[in-house]
């Protein structure tokens, strides 16, 4: 996130690009997908709670079924993502898993 707006990154979530994750952008790309996979990268791996206004975003604005990676530090995030995402949004949890040292 830069600047209030979400912005696709790349090499290892390091360098911004100027394509802003927006209502527009995710019609367009959601024409040549059947699904996104979008991590939210401020709070991916932190355990600290989901990005809520980037799941909100997401379950605003895709046309297609979203799955969401970040910040998730409890099975309560699935019902947080749920509701946020109008349930439009799935979500993934990797490192707040005990298997990877979470809870």
């Amino acid at each position: 996130k830069r600047d209030g707006d979400y912005f696709v990154v790349t090499d290892r979530w390091q360098t911004f690009t100027d394509l802003k994750v927006d209502r527009a952008t995710l019609e367009d790309l959601g024409s040549y997908c059947a699904e996104f996979l979008v991590h939210g990268v401020d709070v991916e791996g932190t355990r600290v709670g989901i990005d809520d206004a980037l799941v909100t975003l997401l379950g605003d604005c895709s046309p297609v079924p979203v799955t969401y990676a970040g910040g998730a530090a409890a099975l309560a995030d699935l019902d947080r993502v749920k509701a946020l995402g109008r349930g439009r949004v799935d979500l993934t949890i990797g490192s707040a898993l005990d298997v990877f040292g979470g809870d």
